[in-house]
């Protein structure tokens, strides 16, 4: 039976380091917190910066290695990878609901999706391929092939702590690159026990290294500036990645960026209403709203505001709070008490500015970090939920009379990851879609995330793409050989 516990006890609390755990070199440790109570889960090794060099050095001795492992080596060491994952779903679940709260049902579904990205670069690893042609003049045979980068360094979020490690590890692995990984503070256990787990399928020492640290930003500049490592790869806020963007350029590294997001959620005239409420409650609530593609403004036609506001209220009021270990909760908590001082902060600026709450509006418990799923209406244009990803479960709900107007309002932010619309028009769907400035749209669907699927965003969303054919491309230089018949 698996127990919370258990489940802890079965984790690895060291540094992962040339396939061994270690204790820090100082010796100093992290507590890593339970959401729902403030407890001490457990603690787990706090990196210094010789610890993180330490793992650069173990990756970069590996990769030359690593890079001439036969393509289905590697594409076999992801499948097992998988179906091992697949086994410990229930453990890898429960471990995530214990050390970031979401409901036990989310994270199982995070451990299915997470699994996905292994299974995806399982297959891709045998099919990175060049190309032969001969130059226009005859002359010479022009020959082109990929490479792997080299040592990366992977720096995960706390949001979804299995599948941002294995959408950036699972295309790694497949195009031979070695990794430095740096799980969010908050959030270390999954990725320990997901090192372990891929230890136990035979990648190799070296290869998938884990350091967890509160020195993030001494360790990671000192990782940084190290000529032996090549790409770094980013998941998190907007004002982090700028600074590791400038970071990058003295060693001009490969840099990927998914970054903060402001998604709109379009609703127009002729949508069918009641799949645009099930689909807002999948774009706002998934995560209790922590993700980057969460739906951050509700932008509904004048005609169907107060329905779809009522509607989706109803919905919100019905969540069910609490512990994620709890039968029938569907909402946890927040990540920490900063997040929810945010969260609050938000709604009390959006409604000292003359929006009303329809329903929430509050924190719920004494003790963890919850907060109400909350419906706003008649929030102004000015008001700091329109501008800042709200990360939480709040829905802001504003209108518009045309098209035009939709548009205008849905690409007025400095983000472009995710937007969402809902139409049963298709003229007037392709019509928005080409004219949003997002990397990624649902249309009547409130999730977009899919392994097949290439993952990010434009403008201060970042860069680069995680996912789909183009997620290996990422981890792979193009060499150019030009070659005299």
């Amino acid at each position: 039976m698996v127990t919370e516990q258990t489940v802890l006890d079965r984790v690895p609390r060291g540094l992962f380091v040339a396939g061994t755990w270690r204790a820090s070199a100082s010796g100093a440790a992290i507590a890593v917190e339970d959401p729902s109570t403030t407890k001490t889960l457990v603690d787990v090794a706090d990196a210094t910066v010789d610890d993180g060099l330490a793992a650069l050095d173990a990756a970069a001795g590996a990769q030359t290695q690593w890079a001439a492992t036969p393509p289905r080596m590697r594409g076999e060491l992801l499948r097992a990878a998988y179906e091992l994952l697949i086994q410990r779903a229930e453990e890898f679940a429960l471990l995530m609901t214990l050390e970031m709260g979401k409901p036990l049902a989310q994270s199982r579904g995070e451990v299915a999706y997470g699994a996905e990205f292994l299974r995806w670069f399982s297959e891709e690893a045998v099919r990175i391929a060049g190309r032969w042609s001969t130059a226009p003049d005859g002359a010479t045979r022009l020959l082109t092939m990929k490479q792997p980068v080299g040592p990366t360094l992977m720096i995960t979020p706390w949001n979804f702590p299995l599948a941002m490690g294995t959408r950036k590890i699972g295309p790694a692995i497949a195009a031979g690159c070695t990794m430095v990984v740096k799980p969010a503070r908050q959030t270390p256990l999954t990725m320990l026990a997901l090192a372990g787990l891929l230890q136990e399928v035979g990648v190799p020492s070296g290869v998938l290294n884990v350091v967890t640290t509160t020195r993030t930003g001494e360790l990671v500049r000192a990782l940084m500036s190290d000529p032996r490592l090549r790409k770094v790869t980013f998941t998190g806020s907007t004002p982090i990645g700028q600074g590791l963007v400038r970071q990058s350029a003295d060693q001009m590294l490969r840099v990927s960026m998914e970054l903060g997001g402001n998604a709109p959620f379009l609703v127009f005239p002729d949508a069918d209403l009641d799949a645009a409420v099930d689909g807002a409650m999948l774009a706002k609530m998934r995560n209790m709203g922590e993700a980057c593609t969460a739906a951050n403004r509700f932008i509904v036609h004048e005609s169907l505001a107060d329905d779809f506001a009522s509607r989706f209220a109803a919905r919100m009021a019905s969540e069910v709070v609490g512990r994620g270990t709890e039968d029938g909760v569907t909402v946890g908590p927040l990540i920490d008490g900063q997040q929810l001082r945010k969260v609050s902060d938000l709604v009390h600026d959006a409604t000292s500015r003359g929006a009303t709450v329809v329903t929430g509006g509050s924190t719920t418990r004494d003790t963890g970090y919850f907060y109400q799923p909350t419906v706003l209406t008649g929030v102004p244009a000015d008001a700091d939920l329109f501008r800042e990803e709200i990360f939480g479960p709040v829905a802001p709900i504003t209108t518009f009379g045309d098209d035009e107007k939709a548009v205008e309002m849905a690409n007025d932010t400095m983000y472009g990851l995710a937007a969402y619309v809902y139409s049963a028009n298709v003229s007037r769907v392709i019509r928005v879609c080409e004219r949003l400035d997002f990397g990624m749209v649902g249309v009547n669907q409130g999730i977009v995330s899919n392994p097949a699927a290439p993952f990010g965003g434009v403008k201060h969303s970042g860069f680069g793409r995680e996912g789909g054919p183009e997620g290996i491309e990422e981890y792979l230089d193009v060499k150019y050989v030009g070659i005299a018949p």
